[in-house]
């Protein structure tokens, strides 16, 4: 199965949290996901915690001295709904979870020669890799 959707790669449960549009995500942003959620996209996307640690605005130690269940701050769970944004749409496109990653941690040359993974750190750099997406799922080469 390919977790084109953001509440599976977050780990959300039906009646627990689940988010539908940008309300949602504002709201989510401003609660906060637990370690546990950002955990669960690390997983999706293949990413040690070491990884995903250098993704946020948080360092290594620090997300590891949280519990499973400690709410991440505004900044940090508003990267992580980005992530899984980006994350969310790349399996869409590509329809298959190895060939996502396989282009994930491949160079780009539309992003200069870079992989997609290391644009994830800002909202800027994921936006890059969306509108990357896009072009790949309309056919157009860059």
């Amino acid at each position: 199965m390919v977790p084109h959707d953001l509440n599976t790669l977050m780990g959300f449960k039906k009646g627990n949290r689940t988010v539908y549009d940008d309300f949602g995500m504002m709201e989510l942003a401003n609660t906060g996901v637990t370690k546990t959620s950002a955990l669960n996209l690390a997983k999706q996307l293949n990413l040690s915690i070491a990884q995903i640690s250098k993704l946020l605005p948080i360092t290594e130690r620090t997300f590891y001295r949280y519990t499973k269940n400690h709410k991440l701050d505004k900044y940090v769970t508003e990267q992580v709904l980005q992530i899984a944004q980006v994350a969310a749409r790349g399996f869409q496109v590509f329809e298959d979870r190895e060939l996502f990653l396989e282009w994930f941690n491949s160079p780009c040359i539309a992003l200069g020669n870079e992989k997609p993974i290391n644009f994830l750190n800002s909202r800027f750099g994921c936006n890059l890799v969306l509108q990357e997406l896009g072009r790949i799922e309309h056919g157009v080469n860059v």
